[in-house]
């Protein structure tokens, strides 16, 4: 069962980006300061009591040199088509306008449950104004204040009221893989050169979802499933603008998947929406294995492979624990290596450390590597332990949060690595406030 879908719809400085983080809950800040990585605030899975949606802040598309009222109905239909729930954010405070009425009338077109928000009603004026916004027509109204942090439970609470709990659609021994990158490096082409290899027996190719096309196969045993992003255009010239249109389906078959394939065509190289697409899948916690396409292409093999693995690395430094394979998906030269990659970090994003162990590891790393003191304190380590997996989650308890430096838990991190097989999954350090209690 696929996860439910909410998008925020309004027109400009109405809010949206303010309410997108407090629907969220939180700074989405893992790869924030990582040079190169743009942090696009479009897309978050959001969480509230027992429920997990999709939010999608439709204000992030521009389309540039197009007219206003164009880019509003461009984000009204993308919110159309993709969400179960719309929000349509409006400002209380400047009150009902003529841009309101344009969203409007094509959001009563249309049979979605649309929640009308009413924004900034921390004023006076605003409270004024709310009665004038259900000439609107709809049948829900909530009025907040997303700065302030006002109605944002009650809102919350009205988005999930007929949402069904999330269950996973394939049973937990399947490994879920998603083919993602840029359009035309060969996504297709790589799905069906994997379902085509001697070795996997295909069961059935499933029919194409609103969110992906789905191919469950087995491989030696394993049942596995490939999410193809590939091939979804939607009609009409108007999405073919919008390269973030394609980006939500890749970030909703990323939170589908165990394991995330980035596939990079050689013969183009590396570009900046290359490490978007990596950096939102290692913020969510996934598996990466980076595929390079078109090796067939290419003269001086060895050497060509020698340079293009040192520029992933350059490009990709966030994501330096992720395997390189090497393939093309035309020809099938090197599929065979491919598969199992993918199997074994998907069983190194599960993989599980005996708390002694680790405990052993953490404080050899310790003793060998004092941390430096800051204001005459020096960060202290007590206690560690694994506290889940997909990825790998450590809870480590110090003296003080506030003196644990960037350049320290990489440090951690990496001793982690040394002593456990953890290549192409994301590792999480949790660092809590502890009691002196001796490791």
């Amino acid at each position: 069962m696929k996860r439910n879908v909410v998008a925020l719809v309004g027109k400009p400085n109405v809010g949206k980006s303010t309410l997108f983080n407090r629907l969220v809950g939180q700074k989405l800040a893992i790869i924030e300061d990582t040079p190169g990585v743009t942090r696009d605030r479009l897309y978050a899975l959001a969480e509230f009591e027992n429920y997990k949606f999709h939010l999608i802040d439709t204000g992030g598309i521009d389309l540039g040199k197009e007219d206003f009222n164009k880019d509003i109905k461009v984000q009204a239909e993308i919110a159309i088509d993709e969400a179960d729930v719309i929000l349509f954010v409006v400002d209380a405070k400047e009150g009902l306008t003529a841009a309101d009425k344009i969203v409007r009338d094509m959001l009563l077109k249309v049979n979605k449950r649309v929640i009308v928000v009413l924004n900034k009603v921390d004023s006076k004026i605003a409270r004024d104004n709310v009665y004038d916004f259900y000439e609107l027509g709809f049948e829900n109204y909530m009025q907040i204040s997303a700065e302030q942090n006002e109605g944002i439970y009650d809102l919350k609470k009205a988005i999930v009221e007929n949402f069904n709990e999330y269950e996973e659609e394939y049973d937990e021994n399947t490994i879920k893989f998603s083919i993602i990158g840029r359009p035309n490096v060969g996504k297709s082409s790589l799905v069906n050169a994997i379902v085509g290899e001697n070795r996997v027996i295909v069961s059935n190719v499933a029919g194409t979802t609103r969110d992906a096309i789905d191919t469950e196969f087995t491989y030696h045993g394993q049942k596995m499933v490939a999410i193809d992003t590939a091939g979804l255009r939607k009609r009409g010239k108007i999405y073919e603008k919008i390269e973030k249109y394609s980006l939500i389906r890749t970030m909703k078959a990323i939170d589908r998947s165990d394991v995330c394939l980035l596939v990079i065509n050689i013969e183009e190289g590396i570009i900046e929406q290359d490490k978007h697409i990596v950096g939102y899948a290692m913020e969510a916690g996934k598996a990466i294995v980076i595929v390079v396409n078109k090796w067939d292409t290419i003269e001086d093999k060895e050497a060509k492979i020698k340079q293009f693995t040192n520029d992933i690395r350059a490009h990709f430094p966030f994501v330096s624990y992720a395997p390189i394979v090497f393939l093309s998906a035309l020809t099938k030269k090197r599929i065979h290596t491919l598969i199992p990659e993918v199997i074994k970090v998907y069983e190194n994003s599960k993989r599980e450390v005996k708390t002694s162990v680790l405990n052993d590891v953490i404080k050899d790393a310790y003793a060998l590597n004092l941390p430096p003191t800051y204001k005459g304190k020096r960060l202290k380590i007590y206690f560690a332990s694994q506290a889940k997996t997909m990825p790998p989650t450590f809870n480590i308890q110090v003296n003080s949060k506030g003196l644990i430096h960037f350049s320290y838990e990489r440090y951690l991190e990496n001793k982690l690595r040394e002593s456990f097989d953890f290549e192409g999954t994301p590792i999480v350090l949790q660092f809590k406030n502890k009691g002196e209690e001796k490791l």
